[in-house]
């Protein structure tokens, strides 16, 4: 069977019972949201996620061609606020939210990536003050990219493969590298064509 009719039959087929599974454990859809595969949320006391409507989430390990390693996974801390927006994608990806992570519209998050606001062992004396994270509208981040506590990428950015993210990206750029940099600033042509290209 055809890899693309593999994974549009996984999403009708999974679909329905994820958005009762997420409805059940306090995730809030503004819309129709589609799985392939099982998705993985863990909403803590008093925290908050929410999901837009058309997002796109692949958990299958053939649901990618560069092959995922887990299934997507949507953490919330205490009191923590995980907000995507509309018309996103994530394959394989972990978003772990301790204080505040906000994703924009049209966002889409390649293979294997971690979006994390925080230090994972709060209680350690090492572990630094979680900072809030904000992916702005437009957005491309490749496979394996890592996303750090405090940064900002800018809208219509590209994030190159493999990226450690631990600084504010501007709009209209393609970065990379570890530490991620601006290597490239987007032309007003090609601005105009995203811009156009997701128009609501």
């Amino acid at each position: 069977m055809n890899h693309v009719i593999k994974v549009k039959l996984l999403y009708a087929l999974y679909s329905p019972f994820q958005i009762i599974k997420l409805a059940l454990v306090g995730v809030k859809m503004r819309g129709m949201v589609f799985t392939g595969g099982s998705l993985f949320v863990n909403r803590c006391k008093h925290a908050s996620i929410s999901v837009g409507k058309k997002c796109r989430f692949m958990s299958k390990s053939w649901g990618n061609n560069i092959g995922l390693n887990h299934q997507c996974i949507l953490s919330a801390e205490k009191g923590a606020t995980l907000t995507i927006g509309d018309y996103c994608s994530f394959s394989g990806d972990s978003i772990w939210c301790f204080e505040r992570i906000t994703i924009g519209n049209h966002v889409r998050v390649g293979a294997n990536c971690l979006i994390i606001d925080g230090d994972a062992h709060q209680g350690d004396p090492r572990s630094g003050k979680n900072r809030p994270i904000v992916i702005e509208d437009n957005v491309w981040i490749g496979g394996a990219v890592t996303v750090m506590k405090g940064v900002t990428i800018g809208r219509n950015s590209l994030i190159g493969y493999g990226s450690i993210v631990n600084k504010d990206i501007p709009a209209n750029v393609v970065a990379a590298g570890n530490p991620c940099r601006v290597i490239r600033i987007l032309s007003n042509d090609v601005v105009k064509q995203l811009e156009s290209m997701f128009e609501k």
